[in-house]
């Protein structure tokens, strides 16, 4: 094998690789070798075919088999000698020119040449962080905000009892049970029609002015409901559209009084309520940090962004690019948006955003390796499981599938990876905390989102 570096320049790499004819011939022969004592053929006695025959029959497929690894290997031995870090796979080329070199090739009548490019990895220095300034707010939360959610708690689990009588009226907090027919104009859509659901009334459940018009109903009324579907409605042929529903009233059950007490903890399956008030409280102060999270990361990243400048693989970028354009193209298609100029101003945003990514995939790679980051079987275990609940009665085809297939299940491990990094880094970088109340850490948090723009942290 002859290997000759052609190009070095950035992260490119060309190499011009020669593997010898009688090298390949000699694989070649080997292999006839074992498939003579194990070869079958019509007409011959068993281990008794001649390897010419062999050779005419198997030849230039043994002969491709033989070139593809050799190939492998000498692609292998190139990574291994020169210690390249690879951003993407080898790209090879072969240097025969038309059918005819390359059947001379196939036939060992002459040497095989072909051409290998590789992009490699950059190569940088991290330094140290502290120098990195991060506010991290911190929400204190009120007795008032515990109450809050306990009533949440309590109502969600609150009972009714059937009201009874002719002359039984629904009214608001009432949790009635109806059968119901949408129309729009004379024709009943899709979706429009149910029977025994329960609905509590002044909930929200149903669209503006469903619930209002159904208090005051008798049990058993039957009462036609005029409505507008809100503008914004998830089904696109509804919204904005005028509809009427024809609504029997089924049932009506008043709503008993909250007791939030130790009994009705331990009915809940707590020790007592004060320790579901800690239970309340630990995961309001859970869902709190996660939006605080959500600010001091996104200034990490945009300081190691703009901290950072190295030479970008274009392999990377371009794979990167492609994913997030397609994205983009389907929302395009969705919202109906013609191409023109804007596309390509559009293409030139995401073009920077595919250079960020990977700009500090890179680096929190890195990062993270120096660091011994590591990600156990167990942790992407159980945010494989986490996602496959996402796809109810087919949990286990979901598992299944991301375990046989490497890629997908690094898509996996990557977000777990990169949240460790960014943790091992809130240590590393100079925090400050400021405490302020939920809503004006969620405020927060809106306005440096609205002024950050569209591109997301990493």
């Amino acid at each position: 094998m002859e290997v000759t570096e052609t190009l070095s320049q950035g992260l490119k790499r060309e190499y011009k690789v020669v593997l010898a004819a009688a090298d390949l011939s000699t694989k070649v022969d080997a292999q006839l070798d074992e498939l003579q004592a194990k070869a079958r053929i019509p007409g011959f006695r068993p281990g008794k075919v001649p390897v010419a025959h062999l050779k005419r029959l198997y030849g230039r497929s043994i002969m491709a088999d033989v070139m593809q690894e050799a190939m492998n290997e000498a692609n292998r031995k190139i990574i291994e000698d020169n210690q390249l870090r690879l951003a993407a796979a080898p790209k090879v080329d072969l240097l025969q020119q038309d059918e005819k070199e390359l059947t001379q090739a196939l036939e060992a009548k002459t040497d095989l040449a072909y051409k290998v490019e590789v992009e490699v990895l950059p190569k940088f220095d991290i330094g140290g962080f502290k120098d990195i300034k991060i506010e991290r707010l911190v929400a204190e939360i009120p007795e008032s905000d515990v109450d809050a959610g306990l009533s949440k708690i309590a109502e969600q689990n609150r009972t009714y009892a059937p009201k009874e009588g002719k002359t039984v009226k629904a009214a608001k907090g009432d949790k009635v049970t109806i059968d119901f027919l949408g129309k729009i104009g004379d024709e009943a859509f899709e979706g429009g029609a149910a029977e025994g659901v329960d609905l509590v009334l002044g909930s929200g459940s149903f669209i503006p002015g469903f619930e209002e018009q159904i208090e005051g109903m008798k049990l058993g009324d039957q009462k036609t409901i005029a409505v507008t579907f809100p503008e914004q409605y998830a089904a696109p042929n509804l919204a904005g559209k005028a509809a009427t529903f024809d609504v029997t009233l089924k049932a009506v059950s008043a709503p008993a009084e909250l007791a939030i007490d130790d009994a009705f903890a331990t009915g809940l399956g707590f020790p007592d309520l004060a320790k579901m008030r800690e239970t309340v409280r630990a995961s309001l102060e859970s869902e709190q940090a996660e939006i605080s999270r959500r600010k001091w990361k996104r200034e990490l990243l945009d300081a190691l962004d703009k901290r950072y400048t190295f030479e970008l693989p274009e392999a990377l970028v371009s794979r990167e690019f492609e994913a997030i354009w397609r994205e983009a193209k389907a929302e395009r298609t969705v919202e109906g948006k013609e191409e023109g100029a804007a596309e390509e101003a559009e293409r030139a945003d995401y073009q920077k955003i595919a250079q960020r990514r990977v700009r500090l995939g890179l680096l929190l790679a890195e990062i993270g390796d120096k660091a011994g980051v590591t990600i156990s079987d167990d942790e992407v275990a159980q945010a494989l499981y986490q996602r496959a609940r996402n796809y109810p009665g087919m949990e286990r085809q979901f598992v299944e599938f991301y375990r046989k297939n490497p890629d997908r299940l690094a898509e996996i491990r990557a977000p777990i990876f990169e949240e460790k990094v960014v943790d091992h880094l809130l240590g590393e970088v100079s925090v400050t905390e400021k405490k302020v109340a939920p809503a004006d850490l969620v405020e927060a948090v809106k306005d440096f989102e609205a002024k950050s723009g569209d591109i997301p942290a990493a």
